[in-house]
């Protein structure tokens, strides 16, 4: 049984990360072998997918099979990421979309061929569109139909819009 002290933390990049498969890998900061990044270490912290080439920081525990991820501390988005070319967002000020309220809220569907999905948030019988842009500002490469996140809502001129998306779990720690 391995102790917490045998845990190290890292910083490093996501290499690839594949919902469907459940795993991907992440490449240390420092160098070394690529460290498995299993779902369920991931769903920990709140998330069911990363965006490649995103940064994250994570506790690393070595195995027999390699070096594992056991906890996730943070995940930023990949830099450099290109303007998201939604008009709808455009306009709106950084403080404007901080101060709209996070919602609890389930995907009721994300096609990443396509570049987009619906939302439901609790309370309303209301779609809100979720364009693959507002996944990647937030880290996520993908989202599966049931998962649970907060999201920042705005009426764009095609009407309910996601501005801002976090894994449920990062909504509560941000409150505490």
């Amino acid at each position: 049984m391995t102790t917490e002290e045998e845990y190290r933390r890292v910083r490093g990049r996501v290499k690839w990360f594949d919902p469907v498969k459940g795993f991907g890998f992440v490449m240390a900061e420092e160098g070394g072998p690529d460290i498995l990044l299993h779902a369920n270490v991931l769903r920990q912290f709140g998330q069911g997918s990363v965006a490649d080439r995103a940064w994250i920081e994570i506790d690393v525990q070595a195995t027999e099979r390699g070096r594992q991820a056991v906890q996730v501390h943070a995940i930023e988005p990949p830099e450099g990421m290109a303007p998201s070319g939604l008009a709808d967002f455009e306009a709106i000020a950084p403080e404007v979309i901080r101060a709209t309220p996070l919602e609890p809220a389930r995907i009721k569907w994300f096609d990443k061929g396509k570049g987009f999905g619906f939302a439901n948030t609790f309370g309303s019988a209301e779609d809100v569109f979720v364009h693959v842009e507002v996944l990647r500002r937030a880290g996520l490469a993908d989202v599966p139909p049931g998962e649970a996140l907060a999201i920042r809502v705005i009426d764009g001129k095609r009407g309910r819009m996601a501005i801002e998306v976090c894994g449920w779990d990062a909504a509560i720690r941000s409150r505490e």
